[in-house]
């Protein structure tokens, strides 16, 4: 009895170690890139040290394998693709997802560097005053390519005539993005690899029922993981 006793306490000791060392983010981790393996191919995804409540909770999820299995639940060409929502895993056909996700939300981190180009991934959030994001959801941006004219626009209507500035506009100008998102949302990396995935799921068709903008056929997260970082 007292062997089993005993076996039973390490045993406890080694899940606790073993539950505690994966969720724990260390150095070597944020000199790691994302490897996202998708139904519909594989995106590597850079994370920004610029914002460092984003990236290790990020690194942590990635480490405790949160997204395998998740859906990119929320697709709008031309914008972006959404994932992240705990509730996506094995959701029925026409189940409405998007508000799953930790109860703890992370504070913004809004950087002038980092804006709301083609591939870059950002946390997605409710309407909050604070504009804390969301502890697990987020999308990537897929956008379109902006004129003078449409930055204006934008600088008007959306941005309450907040200026982007020049060598912003130059990069919505020639690769695009989603200006209207910015210092509203939080960045915290972008794709390196994969950006014509990121198109594919963009261009699935969607549902315009109830699961509005829910991929007809799932496209899933197959596995997130660490992997080693290639240098340039």
């Amino acid at each position: 009895m007292k062997k089993i006793f005993s076996f039973l306490i390490l045993l406890s000791f080694f899940l606790t170690s073993s539950a505690q060392k994966s969720t724990t983010v260390t150095k070597k981790d944020r000199k790691k890139d994302v490897l996202m393996q998708t139904s519909m191919g594989d995106i590597v995804i850079r994370l920004s040290d610029s914002t460092p409540l984003h990236r290790d909770n990020f690194l942590k999820l990635i480490k405790t394998r949160y997204y395998d299995s998740l859906l990119f639940h929320r697709v709008i060409q031309n914008f972006m693709i959404q994932g992240g929502d705990p509730n996506s895993k094995n959701a029925k056909p026409g189940t409405p997802l998007g508000m799953g996700g930790p109860a703890e939300k992370i504070p913004a981190e809004f950087r002038q560097t980092l804006f709301h180009k083609k591939g870059v991934i950002a946390a997605a959030r409710d309407n909050n005053p604070e504009r804390a994001s969301s502890g697990s959801q987020f999308y990537i941006v897929q956008g379109k390519i902006f004129t003078d004219a449409g930055l204006d626009s934008v600088e008007t209507f959306r941005l309450d005539g907040r200026k982007i500035p020049v060598y912003q506009r130059e990069v919505y100008k020639i690769i695009g993005g989603a200006p209207h998102l910015d210092q509203n949302y939080t960045v915290l990396g972008e794709v390196i690899k994969g950006l014509d995935v990121v198109d594919n799921i963009a261009a699935v068709q969607t549902s315009k029922g109830p699961d509005r903008d829910r991929p007809l056929i799932d496209v899933k997260i197959i596995s997130a993981k660490l992997i080693k970082r290639k240098k340039k």
